[in-house]
């Protein structure tokens, strides 16, 4: 559940995961084709995104939990925040199929097309999860007006 192109400048994307940076590039690719600016990665964003997408392996289950509380966690700021979720398995983790499934859902739409959204964080790891070995579970953060 995941599709995408790298347009964030390496020295944004450098600390990311390939399949992070495939999905960042997916999403901003998404953004700029309806005319939005590119987003660009926030540390504190990304290490939410990070540490949600490891609670969920570790934990097994699928949700948003205490969104407000993590954001606050790790300073973020705001004023206005959202967050995606995903996950899948081969070709349902790709960074393509993601964003599409992603516009295809009012909700996920409205964070990834949101014009006063300017920062991302994106974590994409890959784990045992809810009965599949090799499952990438999904979070991108957002955040701005």
């Amino acid at each position: 559940m995941v599709a995408a192109l790298v347009c964030a400048a390496p020295s944004l994307a450098s600390g990311l995961t390939l399949p992070e940076q495939a999905l960042l590039a997916g999403v901003n690719q998404t953004r700029s084709a309806h005319g939005l600016v590119p987003l660009r990665v926030d540390w504190r964003l990304e290490r939410a995104a990070r540490a949600h997408s490891a609670e969920m392996l570790r934990e097994y289950y699928f949700g948003h939990g205490a969104f407000a509380w993590r954001i606050r966690q790790y300073g973020a700021p705001g004023p206005a925040f959202g967050e995606n979720l995903a996950w899948g398995v081969g070709g349902a983790a790709t960074a393509a199929t993601v964003v599409r499934m992603w516009l295809n859902s009012p909700g996920h739409r409205a964070n990834l097309l949101r014009p006063g959204f300017r920062r991302v964080g994106v974590a994409a790891p890959e784990g045992a999860f809810l009965g599949y070995s090799d499952a990438r579970v999904i979070t991108v953060d957002f955040a701005g007006t």
